[in-house]
């Protein structure tokens, strides 16, 4: 499966929508799980955006990699479905991409994964306002997801967790990153729960918190 993992990979980073879907089918033809064909798109889809970030892509061609990402969710999406336990609810989780951030591959992604592992999910979508993830944890969400692909919106992701411990209700809530310049380390630094490098990752860390791993 190792070369039907690269594949998915040089397929993302051809950024050619046809290329991208032939790799899907062919790794679903073969058997391979659908988590591992999402996480191998995901650090394909992440290896675009750090080609971008060094001008040696550009804006459609991380458009057409996106795009390659969504269909592949439509091809995938029943499978990941079936493997759920839709009657199970683990949790409330919200996600979404911190304010300033307009990129939300990835955590559209995870927010599928989650749904489908059982937990309930508010998806607010890409810069949502600091206040907005504040509302959804007050308003009963115990899992809240932030992403960001920007070193500059990073810093978001401290400021949402600041407020919940100064406002007293830090513990109530598990919190979890991600994006491409987020690691454990800065995870460890600003007092999050869980960074995942992919979605697979992050929804079995946020299974296993939920009792269910």
């Amino acid at each position: 499966m190792s070369d039907i993992k690269q594949e998915l990979i040089d397929a993302m980073v051809a950024v050619k929508l046809p290329g991208i879907i032939d790799a899907v089918n062919k790794a679903d033809a073969a058997g391979m799980p659908a988590t591992d064909i999402i996480d191998a798109m995901s650090a394909g889809m992440t290896e675009v955006g750090v080609l971008f970030q060094k001008g040696r892509l550009f804006l459609p061609h991380v458009l057409s990699a996106a795009a390659g990402m969504n269909k592949a969710m439509e091809i995938l999406g029943p499978k990941l479905a079936a493997g759920g336990d839709a009657g199970k609810k683990l949790g409330t989780a919200v996600m979404g991409t911190v304010e300033g951030d307009v990129h939300d591959i990835g955590k559209s992604i995870c927010s599928t994964m989650l749904q489908c592992a059982g937990f309930e999910v508010h998806d607010l979508g890409r810069d949502v306002p600091t206040q907005k993830f504040i509302d959804e944890i007050k308003g009963g969400c115990n899992f809240c997801g932030m992403s960001a692909l920007m070193t500059t919106t990073m810093t978001v992701m401290k400021t949402i967790i600041d407020i919940t411990r100064d406002e007293g209700y830090r513990d109530k809530v598990t919190m979890m990153v991600g994006g491409a310049p987020i690691t454990q380390i800065y995870c460890d630094k600003i007092g999050a729960d869980i960074y995942g490098e992919t979605a697979n990752e992050t929804t079995d860390k946020a299974k296993a918190i939920a009792g269910d791993a």
